[in-house]
């Protein structure tokens, strides 16, 4: 893997190498500012879209042709962003940054445009893009309904399109959002950009586009007597479930930095990145650390999927979800995924777990669309980021680490990363379920049952596989989990009336028929809290076999799934029936019987496929 490493100089494929670092450059015209801005400081739209060429055959954006246009225009808005002070700049765009509802982000990329260090340009580009496609999002619903997820699929949308126009929309898609233009959100959020090959005039240009996109839309919002409303950020909660590796201390993150220079992980032209990531967590700034890791995270996995599964031309190659392709079982062509192995499963889990699960604080998705306040991003997350990274960086090293690996700072880290297992795969989040605090109430305030209680959580410590699961084991999941929802639902509400109408009694305030309806109530739990507790028993010993589905027969597998599901309509009309607006007691019990009747005929059958099964294995080997 070392000769793949010091042999590679840039993740660029040649075209898209040569879209960002010299296409823009080709025409060296000095370009006058005052021809895109006017004297009161409103961007001239039309002279900008004028630049963005069309193919003759469908009128579609010629984007070659675009970027050598526009590049003089980029050159000229740089230059004119350096003759300003911070001061000027605030009086003549800070207004038209409010619209994105991030105006410090975007004075801060300012700043990062007079001193272009490398890595804070490009760390100011994914930020200003993130950003800016929230705002878009926002400016979407003011006409559309469910936003769309890809930025490509957002600017490409009428709705932008009525508010902004399409020519000013096509102007964007040149530089963001379309994998035939410079695409610089992708090319940077995915790793494949070296912090040297990202121009500080494209920084600059999408800033300046920012600003005319807040003016148009002054302009729209006036004319149709309407107000932008910004959706709120998301919100990292029960972070402590995030809460897997111990807190980093100055140390570890010195030595995090000469594993940085000592590991395979790591591409040379990439090392700037690891070491800005690493500054910006000692500087408690850890949105930018985070920024800065994620993609080079998928750098080294791209690194590691290339190399084991024998595909180096693929790490050039920016597709848009490679990232979940490198995490899947089977390769395009069938093959095993080796990366995988080489990975082993706890590494595998954890990435599913902090990217992929739906469930999950799906990091990267929700900083690169700007579903994050960067301002409030919390310590823990980033600490658990660094700290798996550096296991990464020890775990993959041509040069001898053992040294590392028993340091009093790393060891635990390792330790914390060879036991990791899945906490947001829908396998996880029933396990969570069963065992919560609600189900606890069923079996104990219900019916004092410890020791049943002792064995719920035992089944439940059981490790269960839950790397690529089938879609047999996802359907039951998804059936197993509305039935424990319900049962939660139905030891809450049998709990509150309890409770009520205790008091109610004790105080004598119960009529006659509500008298009646609680002694109803009273015999019914007698026969719920064991049922409940049958039907954990049967979900919990279905969790922890949940791969045997795989081996049913089709017609198995429905008739089975069939089952599930009359038992989850059971828990639904338990749900109704012990509601206070219902209080029908004497129905339960009349539901409850038809249940019964139906699990005990499955497990009888079970029964007697096992008893089925030893006796032909005892024919064999008589």
């Amino acid at each position: 893997m070392s000769v793949l490493m010091d042999s590679v100089t840039t993740c660029l494929s040649l075209p898209v190498h040569y879209l960002i670092c010299k296409l823009g450059f080709e025409k060296t015209d000095a370009y006058d500012i005052n021809n895109i801005l006017s004297e009161n400081g409103e961007v001239c739209w039309h002279a900008v879209t004028e630049h963005v060429c069309y193919l003759q055959s469908d009128q579609s954006v010629d984007y070659v042709k675009s970027i050598r246009s526009l590049g003089p225009v980029c050159e000229s808005v740089n230059l004119h962003f350096k003759s300003l002070t911070k001061e000027q700049f605030v009086i003549k765009y800070a207004l038209w940054f409010h619209w994105t509802n991030c105006t410090e982000l975007f004075l801060e990329v300012f700043d990062v445009l007079q001193y272009t260090q490398s890595t804070e340009v490009a760390l100011g580009l994914m930020k200003l893009t993130s950003c800016l496609e929230r705002a878009l999002g926002n400016v979407y619903l003011l006409l559309g309904k469910d936003c769309p997820f890809l930025l490509r699929d957002l600017l490409a949308s009428e709705q932008l399109a009525v508010v902004f126009g399409q020519a000013v929309m096509n102007v964007l898609r040149v530089f963001i959002g379309s994998p035939y233009g410079l695409n610089l959100r992708n090319v940077l959020w995915h790793g494949f950009a070296s912090p040297k090959e990202i121009p500080a005039k494209y920084c600059a240009m999408l800033l300046f586009l920012t600003a005319g996109l807040g003016q148009l839309l002054r302009t729209y919002l006036l004319q149709n007597k309407c107000i932008l409303v910004h959706r709120p950020y998301v919100i990292f909660v029960s972070l402590e479930e995030l809460d897997v590796f111990p807190d980093l201390n100055h140390e570890a993150v010195s030595i995090a930095e000469e594993l940085v220079n000592l590991s395979s992980f790591v591409l040379k032209p990439m090392i700037p990145f690891w070491m800005a990531a690493l500054t910006a967590f000692k500087r408690s700034r850890y949105a930018d650390c985070v920024i800065f890791l994620l993609p080079q995270l998928e750098v080294g996995l791209r690194l590691l999927f290339t190399t084991t599964n024998k595909c180096p031309n693929r790490l050039l190659t920016a597709e848009v979800k490679f990232l979940s392709k490198m995490l899947v079982k089977h390769l395009d062509n069938e093959e095993v995924n080796q990366l995988p192995a080489v990975l082993e499963e706890p590494a595998m889990e954890f990435l599913w777990d902090f990217l992929n699960h739906q469930e999950g604080p799906r990091i990267r998705d929700r900083l690169s669309h700007g579903e994050i306040n960067l301002e409030t991003f919390p310590r823990e997350v980033a600490n658990q980021l660094v700290a798996f990274a550096i296991t990464l960086l020890c775990r993959f090293s041509d040069e001898d680490m053992f040294a590392f690996k028993e340091h009093m700072v790393v060891k635990p880290l390792m330790n914390c990363a060879s036991c990791y297992c899945s906490r947001f795969h829908p396998i996880a989040r029933l396990k969570k379920q069963v065992c919560t605090s609600n189900c606890e109430s069923i079996l104990i305030e219900i019916n004092n049952s410890f020791l049943f209680w002792r064995l719920l959580i035992e089944l439940c410590d059981t490790r269960i596989c839950t790397l690529y699961s089938p879609r047999p084991v996802l359907e039951m999941l998804v059936v197993l989990r509305k039935i424990s929802t319900q049962c939660h639902q139905v030891s809450e509400q049998v709990i509150a009336s309890t409770e009520l109408r205790y008091k109610q009694w004790m105080n004598k305030t119960l009529r006659s028929r509500q008298r009646h309806n609680y002694l109803r109530m009273l015999n019914s739990i007698k026969f719920l809290s064991p049922v409940l507790r049958l039907i954990l028993v049967l979900m919990t010993v279905e969790l922890v076999n949940i791969h045997l589905v795989c081996k049913k027969n089709p017609s198995d597998y429905q008739q089975y799934l069939k089952f599930l599901k009359s038992v989850l309509q059971y828990t639904e009309n338990l749900v109704t029936y012990t509601s206070p607006e219902k209080n029908k007691w004497d129905e339960t019990l009349e539901l409850t019987n038809k249940i019964l009747i139906k699990i005990k005929r499955i497990s009888d059958r079970k029964l007697m496929l096992i008893l089925f099964a030893k006796s032909s294995e005892k024919d064999l080997l008589s």
